[in-house]
């Protein structure tokens, strides 16, 4: 990663969720870098381990804090939960400040028992999946927006990234429930936008397509032609031109952009949506 010559983003407070690995952490060092106060949500402290991406989320955060020259701040909460969710925005006040940034990352197409529902398709998954899957992903997104918009309204400013999916796009028989989860996470980011313009707060939705993370790379078989990265877009990201997009929207160079979601897969789904 390149280093910022200037700190766009100093003395600014971000809540990454879903930091702890993977696009989460490649999103807090992205505005760590920038100059950003972070802090590192997971739902599970040794959640950095599961795919060897890390060791344990008090890690994760203390290395981004020393590599970046930023205070940053480890904090574990269920975001499906609202008592959890205040309490994670709590503990990031009280150790940072004010939450200036939220990138809410957290989600995924994962079940209860912590593994991909199997299968996952329109008419066999379990209730206790589908439940989990909307909840992990929709509900967790409505219900963390919320908690930090209110302190965003208070102080007329702003910005909210969430990260939803290119599946929320295209019908699809396999992860049906999780692209149902990110298609309403979608249409409430730009809900949201609206309800916010007053308070001068920019809320934005990333799309990507398959990224090169740890998780996705231990869970599936992956076509070495796709690992390329460079010469064809027909190829799998790589975490930082993610993390770029994130950079833009959280930036100043974002000031006036809102409601927008960008689909960051290489143009893989060029269509409107």
């Amino acid at each position: 990663m390149v280093s910022h010559d200037t700190k766009t983003l100093a003395g600014k407070v971000a809540l990454i969720t879903g930091a702890g690995r993977g696009l989460g952490r490649a999103f807090a060092e992205k505005l760590a870098d920038m100059g950003a106060n972070v802090a590192i949500h997971g739902m599970r402290e040794n959640g950095p381990a599961e795919y060897g991406e890390g060791t344990t989320l008090t890690a994760v955060a203390q290395e981004i804090g020393k590599q970046y020259g930023v205070r940053s701040h480890r904090v574990l909460g269920d975001l499906t939960r609202s008592d959890d969710i205040a309490r994670v925005v709590a503990e990031t006040e009280k150790a940072l400040g004010p939450i200036d940034i939220l990138v809410h990352n957290a989600g995924g197409d994962i079940a209860a028992a912590g593994g991909k529902p199997n299968p996952n398709d329109a008419v066999h998954i379990k209730e206790e999946d589908v439940r989990a899957v909307l909840d992990r992903n929709l509900l967790a997104t409505i219900l963390t927006c919320q908690a930090v918009a209110r302190g965003m309204m208070e102080r007329r400013s702003g910005r909210i990234v969430t990260i939803g999916s290119v599946a929320a796009f295209k019908g699809r028989t396999n992860s049906s429930i999780y692209a149902v989860a990110k298609a309403g996470m979608t249409h409430y980011t730009r809900c949201l936008a609206d309800q916010l313009r007053p308070y001068d707060i920019a809320v934005n939705c990333i799309a990507p397509g398959d990224t090169r993370t740890g998780r996705f790379l231990g869970t599936r078989a992956v076509d070495e032609k796709r690992m390329v990265e460079s010469g064809t877009l027909d190829r799998i990201a790589t975490v930082d031109e993610v993390a770029r997009v994130v950079e833009f929207f959280a930036g100043p160079q974002a000031a006036f952009v809102s409601g927008q979601v960008l689909r960051v897969d290489g143009g893989g789904q060029c269509w409107p949506g």
